[in-house]
């Protein structure tokens, strides 16, 4: 590691502009001499985080943390004091004369296995007549384009980029670290990306820390592919888009988030540079708290159909608690964003994100269109908006949404409010509500939930005995549906085909399913399971001590038989609570 002299440090300090540093993490606003904003290093709703450019400090109320510029970089970028200075020095422009005392540390080997990768990828894009260049072409990109956001080509061979980081003088082991290269079982290494468009994923400071490669072959699988989590690669964390997207993000005070490269592209070219895009997963509380810290309101766009609500509503739960604004645009059926500009322009472009409707509004209204005519129905819709509506922080944005729903679907705000409250403690959000029940009632939504989490998860239905579940369900359509599950994974069959041979009405009521919104908590399941059965159990027992009930009024010798019957029932009912409870 290089020894860098004190006064090139107090130089570095001095020199770094700390606001500037702190604003690529951190939405900040002026309050007096001092901006402030959410802390980067711990969660918080009210900001308590504070820089003083004067000093050069910055502070925390809430968790205590604090220091300089370079201690900043950091702890918010897991670096080594020499890599934070290096860092800062670079940007400006600050020549560090050196001895070495060692090789370089292992954090610095990697940002130069991976930039020495993004220059052999860039130069095998400028290569004549390789496939990535005409695949871009026929994608609209010209050359501003691909040297604007650094797209490569990794070739179709095997060691392309071994041999780049051997002439570099990188090991071999390095690249695999820093997730370029994988090891052959025979001994070795070999290139991970091959045959793909390459597009660098920078951090905010613009250092190449990962690649996504996009398959140029019609039958290469999967169609795009990252290299691995690395030391200096956090793909729950990661957005496609830093840093360009910084200073739009801070200027527009939004963020627009999208699913792939080329949709990020895209909108950078129709005039929203202020777009981000995962790294090849969905959103998660990491990219949340990361989108949060720059900024208080996100859009984002999703397909029209069936599935692209499914992952809105599953991206609102992530960025909804981080006390996030969130809008939805919605893409016409079977457009992406790289299609849509293509056929309708940059100008629609921006009309369909600038005019996007708040997320929650979206989803109230794809909740209402199932159909609210009868009373069951307005439960259902006012349940399946429940959950999300408890995610919001804000209590008048809250009261806002909940009155806005219970006008849509006629109920009353109260009702609609103690429906969100139950989803907030993690009850059934229909119980609060004052509607005629359907069909068999409560026992038939939790019939219903069992159903919907096999349909989701099949190998859960491993663990029913199907007869034993018909005795205590009865011949209920959802019964059947459930019972069919479980044999069919309990005899070894593909559970896709579970719904093979039923009737017709379970067999719709599997396909329903399968499309439905019904919210659950996935890491309850057995719980869920659980208590549907023992439901079942005590309505059991219920209908069968009523039974003994009605035949002991009209008893004459049986009635002996019958009390001891009865009694039989009553100690099972207690066994049942008892095991319940436990």
């Amino acid at each position: 590691m290089g020894l860098i002299p004190d006064e090139i440090v107090h130089r570095i300090r001095d020199g770094a502009d700390i606001v500037d540093l702190v604003a690529r993490h951190v939405s900040l606003k002026r309050s007096g001499r001092s901006h402030k904003g959410l802390c980067p290093f711990h969660d918080e709703k009210t900001p308590s985080f504070h820089v003083n450019p004067e000093r050069g400090t910055y502070y925390c109320f809430g968790c205590h943390e604090g220091g300089d510029a370079i201690s900043f970089l950091m702890k918010v970028e897991n670096l080594t004091f020499p890599e934070a200075l290096r860092a800062l020095a670079r940007e400006r422009g600050i020549e560090i004369p050196e001895t070495r005392s060692g090789p370089p540390g292992q954090t610095e080997r990697l940002y130069a296995a991976v930039e020495a990768a993004q220059a052999r990828y860039r130069r095998a894009l400028a290569a004549a007549g390789n496939p990535a260049a005409a695949y871009l072409e026929r994608r609209g990109l010209d050359g501003d384009a691909i040297e604007r956001f650094g797209i490569g080509f990794a070739p179709d061979r095997w060691d392309t980029l071994a041999t780049a980081l051997r002439d570099a003088g990188i090991p071999a082991e390095v690249g695999e670290r820093a997730g370029l290269l994988a090891p052959r079982q025979s001994g070795g290494f070999y290139d991970r990306l091959r045959g793909r468009v390459t597009f660098p994923i920078r951090d905010v400071q613009g250092r190449v820390v990962a690649f996504g490669g996009r398959a140029l072959g019609a039958d290469q699988e999967p169609k795009y592919l990252n290299t691995p989590e690395s030391p200096i690669f956090r793909k729950r964390e990661a957005f496609y888009g830093f840093p360009q997207a910084l200073e739009p993000i801070r200027r527009r005070d939004r963020a627009v988030v999208v699913e792939g490269y080329f949709d990020q592209i895209a909108l950078h070219r129709a005039g929203v540079p202020e777009t981000l895009a995962t790294c090849g997963t969905a959103l998660t509380p990491e990219h949340a708290r990361n989108l949060a810290r720059r900024t208080a309101y996100a859009v984002l766009l999703f397909d029209g159909d069936e599935a692209g609500r499914r992952a809105m509503a599953r991206a609102l739960e992530v960025l909804l608690p981080q006390g996030l604004r969130v809008r939805a645009a919605k893409l016409p059926a079977g457009e992406d964003p790289d299609d849509f500009l293509a056929r309708r322009g940059p100008e629609a472009l921006r009309r369909l994100v600038d005019e996007a409707p708040p997320a929650l509004d979206v989803v109230c209204d794809a909740a209402i269109e199932r159909g609210c005519r009868t009373p069951w129905e307005k439960a259902d819709a006012v349940a399946a908006v429940a959950p999300l509506l408890a995610l919001v922080a804000d209590p008048a944005e809250r009261g806002a949404h909940c009155e806005r729903l219970a006008l849509a679907v006629g109920l009353e705000v109260g009702h609609v409010d103690a429906a969100v409250r139950a989803a907030a403690r993690g009850d059934d959000p229909h119980e609060p509500l004052p509607v005629a029940p359907r069909r068999d009632g409560a026992e038939e939504r939790q019939l219903r939930l069992l159903a919907k989490v096999l349909v989701d998860d099949p190998s859960r239905a491993a663990g029913l005995d199907p007869d034993a579940f018909r005795a205590l369900a009865g011949e209920h359509p959802l019964a059947r549906l459930v019972c069919a599950l479980a044999a069919a994974v309990r005899g070894g069959a593909e559970p896709r085909s579970a719904h093979d041979g039923l009737e017709a009405e379970p067999q719709q009521l599997f396909l329903r399913l399968s499309v439905e919104e019904i919210p659950y908590d996935a890491g309850r399941v057995p719980e869920i399971i659980e208590a549907t059965l023992a439901r079942m159990r005590r309505r059991r027992l219920a209908r069968e001590r009523s039974a003994t009930t009605q035949r002991l009024r009209q008893a004459g010798a049986d009635a002996p038989a019958l009390i001891q019957e009865k009694q039989r029932q009553l100690e099972e009912r207690r066994l049942t609570e008892v095991s319940t409870t436990s």
